[in-house]
């Protein structure tokens, strides 16, 4: 296939950068000495070489994605491609077959787009003809609805024969679970991996939930094992997490089953585990289970997705109630597992204060007003410290040559205000400690009663003091001490609940003080504020 450029821009002489681009769905047999990629790559370069007099020229780097699906343009040789495009160092792309390049319609849709956009032709060294034309364009997407029926039809045919595989007991493939490894395609038991999966349940059952017995094996600092795939890969050693708890206490596997698509297929190995304790602990995990709701989309977290830790870790949105009131804020994947040590300075933050100081850092860089969904689409990731918000830009948000990083200084507010004791009349600024809790409570408590019995004085001319004393079983002196609470400087009153007062002053010496409110500081010996008056 050929997509001829319009004339206006390069005339049939001119230099025309040619990359060749291969792919193959396997990795099977991509070590010999000449391989389907090789094979893709010489037909290319031999088309490219008919095409020397009209300006082709092969470039030199090379775009092989080996053992890569078509049904997914997530390919690092194919992404590298698509960057070369951008920068606009590529003229045309050759392919073997256009199913090389991708075998989705919708993709193909993107791709298309993109090469327009940047004049770049598509050619099909097998398939020969002109997308320029309607019956071009309809060959194409024919060929392409037969690819993609090709790959749908291959998918189901492996999808049934994992299935019947697994029926008869054969591994497919995949994390072999802990306590087994596998051996021609069967699972057996590794005696010293699966001691520690019959501790597990029993500690499980010992213990009563999965956070305590997480905590447990943490403080015997218990991890998983060490285990080494056959490429050399090395995994474990590591805490396991909630998740991996659950995934193992309730996996029937360690019955001697194998689970596939809601279906248990019995007996099919070895078991770890006796029925009783496996049945004891998945009965326990389901009393445990809190059916939830589903969520309902977060509409206001609007840097979901795009908000990291100075480690680099994913920050997810998530949010706290307090009676009636719901607090937002981001918080880093480690920290949200239990493995706060893995993230980075920042682990929590309000969304409300992070999401403003990104919005003011992108309105002064656009000298402007952006919507909320402006500022989002003009952000492509921002990164958190603790002492500053770095933030990425896109490219269709920037001019050309302008810089796409943003640098914001920034502190976290502190998760709780300092009280400022007020301090006593000629002692030194060294700061105080604050009045005790228990003597906060009862001031507050005898505050209340005091200004209560007074509303019901003012408000009745014939209530009595004596009156209220007896309905409250209170003594009438009592009642009186209590009552001159209720004139206490409004600045004095506030200091005490907020817990500002020093520690030693207490009811009883609050009920003594005179009445003007100048004279009341002076009488605790405290610095009155400069809004009191007598």
């Amino acid at each position: 296939m050929r997509k001829d450029r319009a004339p206006s821009r390069k005339d049939s002489n001119s230099l025309r950068r040619c990359a060749v681009y291969t792919r193959v769905s396997t990795d099977s047999g991509l070590e010999q000495d000449f391989n389907s990629l090789d094979n893709q790559r010489e037909a290319c370069d031999a088309y490219i070489r008919s095409q020397a007099q009209e300006g082709w020229r092969p470039i030199r780097d090379r775009f092989d994605d080996g053992g890569f699906s078509g049904g997914s343009i997530e390919r690092p040789a194919l992404q590298k491609l698509l960057e070369e495009i951008r920068a606009r160092r590529i003229d045309v792309v050759v392919v073997y077959k256009i199913d090389r390049l991708t075998r989705s319609l919708s993709d193909f849709a993107k791709l298309v787009e993109l090469f327009d956009a940047h004049e770049v032709s598509i050619i099909s060294v097998t398939q020969a003809f002109n997308t320029t034309t309607s019956m071009g364009r309809l060959t194409l997407n024919m060929l392409l609805s037969f690819a993609q029926f090709e790959r749908e039809i291959t998918g189901e045919r492996i999808r049934d024969k994992v299935a019947a595989s697994k029926r008869k007991g054969i591994w497919m493939g995949g994390a072999v679970p802990l306590g087994y490894r596998v051996e021609n395609r069967a699972l057996h038991i590794v005696e010293a991996e699966a001691d520690i999966v019959r501790m597990l349940f029993q500690r499980y059952l010992e213990l009563g939930s999965v956070v305590r017995l997480k905590a447990a094996l943490v403080a015997e600092a218990i991890v998983s094992p060490i285990r080494v795939s056959q490429s050399g890969k090395t995994s474990g050693g590591r805490p396991m997490s909630r998740g991996c708890l659950y995934g193992i206490l309730s996996n029937p596997i360690y019955l001697g089953r194998l689970r596939h698509k809601g279906l248990i297929h019995e007996r099919l190995h070895s078991a770890i585990i006796d029925l009783g304790i496996w049945e004891a602990a998945h009965e326990r995990l389901c009393a445990q289970t809190i059916t939830r709701r589903d969520p309902e989309p977060d509409l206001h977290s609007f840097l979901i997705g795009k908000l990291y830790d100075d480690k680099g870790n994913w920050m997810a949105a998530s949010f706290a109630c307090k009676g009636a009131k719901r607090y937002r804020y981001y918080i880093s994947r480690p920290t949200l597992i239990g493995e706060a040590q893995r993230s980075g300075s920042i682990a929590r933050v309000a969304a409300a204060e992070v999401e403003r100081e990104v919005t003011r850092a992108v309105e002064r860089h656009f000298a402007a007003q952006p919507s909320k969904a402006e500022v989002q689409n003009a952000i492509e990731r921002v990164t958190i410290g603790a002492t500053g918000i770095e933030i990425l830009l896109t490219e269709s948000s920037v001019a050309e040559g302008e810089s796409r990083t943003l640098m914001s200084p920034w502190a976290p507010t502190p998760s709780r205000r300092r009280r400022e004791i007020i301090q006593v009349a000629g002692t030194s600024s060294e700061p105080s400690r604050a009045m005790r809790a228990k003597a906060r409570s009862y001031f507050t408590e005898a505050m209340r009663d005091a200004r209560r019995w007074l509303d019901e004085l003012l408000s009745d001319p014939h209530q009595t003091i004596d009156e209220i004393a007896t309905r409250e079983h209170r003594s009438t002196r009592l009642l009186r001490m209590t009552l001159s609470l209720a004139f206490l400087s409004p600045d004095l009153v506030k200091a005490a609940i907020e817990g500002r007062l020093p520690r030693g002053l207490n009811v009883r010496r609050m009920v003594e003080l005179p009445m003007l409110w100048s004279d009341q500081w002076r009488a605790l010996g405290l610095r009155a504020p400069d809004a009191v008056i007598g």
